[in-house]
């Protein structure tokens, strides 16, 4: 254990001086060749030139190279040295450190820090900061306890940056009452400490105590301490909070960086609202008198595909100098997201012509473009280059895909055989859940129930409110009231709450929210006027019949239809009608699959109004134009 290594008065501590040597950095032949090495293949030849030139115990060479191993991930040489240097430091021991934990490699540095403990180097406030960051990131509470107790021993305790990492610590650990202790016995409590400890709190999604954090910072609070909030609140689904906590940002004065830029394209890309991230993104042109950074660039992209405008999203991908992978990979999300598979096969091609390397998230993109367009023999074909080419693993999200593919098209038994043969992953309720919307839309009502019983007895636990949700849905899309009814009962007895079908629509730069049959809005009286009116319209000019089956629910036809009729998207291109003028695309985001009724009613509606109307709902894009879908009826 450490506290019987570092807590007994017995032991003595050498200390170490900062390597140094009497050569400059310029002067010296090896270290100029340092900067030079990028990757891992490169290293071998640097050390054979130290092992010639008899300097493999030289303490500076050797801190700068293990430095520069885990620069280029290659900890098996940094280890090989570290081992084999004689007289270690604490400096080799902090070099080493960083890059395990660089590397992933946390468990890997804090056995390291016991060894330099049990060899009686006096550990710095450096070396014990590190310490602090393994055992946070592998939440050792134990050893990250004995740590705190040596920063004490060895007069650290009062060191502004190991209390930083000392706070971090504990909220990794979800000890958060003992972090707000260390935060609040530090001498200066800054604002630097005060931005961790937001970011902790919105990891474990405890925003209010991010919140209070955050408004209890009685210096001025910087850039990055803004930016902080806003990502915490766009990390926990607060979009609007987070625009708001911006537009405040704006008022005083406090210029945003490019990560609150990303932040802020973020929040608009969940909310679809396309006239603020174009403001955003002229703020951020103006301000910064350049085009974009190599984080915007990817963000921008992702926000105008999500927002429903491709064509702006190409034209920033087709503007954009030197593209990478994640450029790429926005690009090909944001067409599969909108249905255009030939457009994003053909340029994952381009990808790979461009002497790029695919990563898992292009074949996530190519695989959920092939499910949009039902090419499934095209989605195996990927599928297997992943595998084969790319030595690329396999995911839940590529498995995903995969089962969605199949399950769109009905090839439901293929997709059910596909889920038990899944390698290295274990199916979880995602895909059984999208396996049994398949069920249910194809009404496999059999294979419905199998695969019901798994959610119910194998993911119990972690079923979510959705599960139930579709569940229940199933059973009573096949008339099985009673069935439909004990999942209802069994989410009341769990306290499950149903995920309330929620639509937006951005009017002048305002989100407007509607929940089914929402009656909160200040405009609700000429909003459900104007639903009347196009009701009544679609039947008489367009053969409307409501399809009651849609309704999910045993109650009576006239109450079905109505039902129907005040769903959010329903509600939220009412008011788009009476809000907008003449002519104007009309954008919708629905948090839910649009249902067949609603789909055949906005076809409708976009011919007797004269209307585009842009829906995003849960699955992809559909863009309605004169009675037809862009989606083909296929979604």
């Amino acid at each position: 254990m450490i506290a019987s290594t570092v807590l007994s008065t017995g032991v003595s501590f050498s200390v170490a001086a900062k390597p140094t040597t009497g050569v400059s950095f310029a002067d010296d032949p090896i270290l100029r060749l340092l900067p030079k090495c990028n990757t891992a293949t490169q290293f071998p030849p640097i050390l054979t030139v130290v092992v010639k030139s008899d300097r493999t115990q030289d303490p500076r060479l050797l801190f700068k190279l293990i430095r520069l191993c885990s620069e280029v991930g290659s900890m098996d040489y940094a280890t090989k040295i570290f081992e084999n240097i004689l007289r270690r430091d604490v400096y080799h021991y902090t070099a080493f450190m960083s890059g395990a934990i660089a590397n992933g490699a946390c468990r890997e540095a804090v056995c390291v820090y016991v060894r330099m403990i049990e060899e009686s180097i006096r550990p710095d406030s450096f070396v014990i900061s590190h310490g602090l960051r393994a055992c946070g990131i592998g939440s050792d509470l134990d050893v990250g306890r004995q740590i705190q107790g040596q920063a004490i021993k060895f007069q650290f305790g009062l060191n502004r940056h190991v209390n930083l990492r000392l706070t971090e610590f504990y909220c990794k650990c979800g000890e958060f009452q003992e972090a707000r202790k260390v935060f609040g016995e530090m001498p200066e409590k800054d604002v630097v400490a005060a931005t961790i400890l937001i970011t902790c709190y919105a990891d474990c999604r405890l925003i209010e105590c991010a919140r209070a954090v955050f408004d209890g910072v009685v210096e001025e609070k910087d850039t990055v301490c803004w930016t902080a909030m806003i990502d915490a609140y766009v990390r926990n689904k607060k979009m609007n909070d987070a625009l708001e906590l911006f537009r405040r940002m704006q008022r005083e004065n406090i210029s945003p960086n490019e990560v609150t830029i990303v932040c802020v394209l973020s929040a608009c890309s969940q909310l679809g609202a396309l006239e603020l991230g174009r403001w955003v993104h002229s703020y951020y042109i103006g301000r910064r008198m350049v085009r974009q950074n190599a984080h915007v660039g990817p963000t921008l992209i992702d926000m105008y595909s999500k927002c429903g405008s491709l064509e702006e999203a190409k034209a920033i991908f087709n503007a954009m100098p030197n593209k990478d992978v994640v450029a790429y990979n926005s690009m090909i999300a944001g067409l599969a997201l909108h249905g255009k598979t030939h457009e994003a096969v053909e340029l994952f091609t381009k990808l790979v012509e461009q002497g790029l390397t695919p990563s898992p998230v292009s074949f996530v993109g190519v695989l959920n473009a092939c499910s949009h367009g039902g090419m499934v023999d095209l989605g195996f074909e990927f599928f297997e280059k992943m595998t084969k080419i790319y030595n690329i693993k396999p995911r839940i999200e590529h498995y995903g895909c995969m089962v969605d593919l199949l399950g769109r098209i009905g090839r439901l038994t293929e997709a059910y055989t596909f889920i038990t043969k899944m390698c290295g992953v274990e199916a979880d309720e995602v895909i059984w859940g999208s396996l049994l919307s398949a069920c249910k839309i194809h009404g496999n009502l059999e294979l419905g129930e199998k695969i019901a019983e798994i959610l119910l007895t194998k993911h119990h636990s972690s079923s979510s409110a959705g599960t139930y949700i579709l569940l229940s849905n199933t059973y009573a899309s096949f008339g099985k009231w009673d069935e439909a009814a004990r999942v209802r009962g069994e989410m009341k007895n769990l306290g499950i709450q149903k995920e309330p079908g929620c639509s937006s629509i951005e009017v002048d730069n305002t989100i407007h929210e509607f929940l089914l049959g929402d009656n909160r809005h200040p405009r609700r009286h000429e909003i459900y006027q104007k639903l009347e009116e196009v009701i009544s319209k679609v039947k008489s000019e367009g053969g409307y019949i409501a399809c009651k089956e849609s309704v999910l629910q045993d109650i009576g036809e006239e109450e079905k239809e109505w039902a129907l009729s005040i769903h959010s998207e329903r509600l939220a291109i009412c008011y788009g009608l009476i809000s907008t003028e003449e002519g104007t695309t009309i954008r919708v985001v629905k948090n839910l699959r649009v249902c067949n009724d609603c789909h055949n009613v906005i076809k409708l509606v976009s011919k007797v109004m004269r209307r585009k109307i842009v829906v995003r709902d849960r699955k992809r894009f559909h863009v309605f134009e004169d009675g037809v879908c862009s989606c083909e009826d296929y979604w």
